[in-house]
């Protein structure tokens, strides 16, 4: 009777301790869930945004939108108060909730096709015929050879070659575009546009790639990380046959 009695209290108490729980438990998750459906601001984007806006601009593109806290990115920013001066790092479509890895010190941008410039350098850009720039196969990220082409001054029948740099880094290059891929025997069809080249060089080689583009002429060859130094030794007309 006594084992009885005290099986029976011990089976209330752990019901009533059961309950409790269970209590506790749903009247959590009640607050989790209705904290999850508090509305909070979220910057959204209402137009295309392009690369590159200034977030100054970027009122005319995007407008608070209230949405429950649950259905708000990771990064969404909620105001951009914070971000002044800064710029979208790449275009932006309408929807989408804005994030704070999209803005970025202009500095920090970088042109879709182009590369970093490496610390200390400076950009330079040369317009040159596809001959002259590996068919034009090059591409930013590209490592070239800069040879310049000088005609003698005291005689314009006699010309020289030199390279001047190796491994020269190419930043970007805009060409005009093939009026075909491929011919119709599936070859490659011949490059019909010039290029406009940028390299990045210290302001001293950045002169001197200028100047030669004034008096002379530049022919570029690809080149890679492992090509060897060359010697820099002028081919002349009068020596192409030595």
């Amino acid at each position: 009777m006594k084992s009885r009695l005290i099986g029976g209290i011990a089976a209330l108490v752990l019901a009533v301790i059961g309950t409790v729980m269970l209590v506790n438990y749903v009247s959590n998750a009640d607050r989790r869930a209705q904290a999850s459906l508090e509305p909070v601001d979220v910057v959204v984007v209402e137009k295309p945004v392009p690369a590159g806006t200034a977030v100054q601009e970027l009122s005319s593109y995007v407008r608070l939108r209230p949405m429950p806290s649950a259905a708000k990115a990771d990064g969404a920013l909620t105001s951009l108060d914070l971000s002044s001066g800064k710029v979208t790092a790449v275009s932006l479509e309408p929807g989408e909730q804005l994030l704070g890895s999209r803005l970025v010190d202009p500095s920090e941008r970088v042109t879709p096709g182009a590369v970093r410039v490496p610390d200390g350098m400076q950009e330079v850009t040369i317009l040159l015929p596809p001959e002259s720039v590996v068919g034009g196969t090059l591409r930013a990220g590209d490592l070239v050879g800069l040879f310049v082409t000088q005609t003698d001054p005291a005689n314009q029948q006699i010309a020289s070659t030199q390279l001047v740099f190796d491994k020269v880094l190419v930043t970007a290059v805009q060409q005009a575009p093939t009026a075909a891929e491929t011919t119709a025997e599936g070859t490659s069809a011949v490059p019909g546009g010039s290029s406009f080249v940028t390299l990045a060089r210290n302001s001293t080689d950045a002169a001197k790639v200028i100047l030669s583009t004034r008096t002379g002429n530049i022919w570029l060859s690809k080149q890679s990380a492992t090509t060897p130094e060359s010697p820099k030794t002028p081919v002349s007309t009068a020596g192409i046959f030595q």
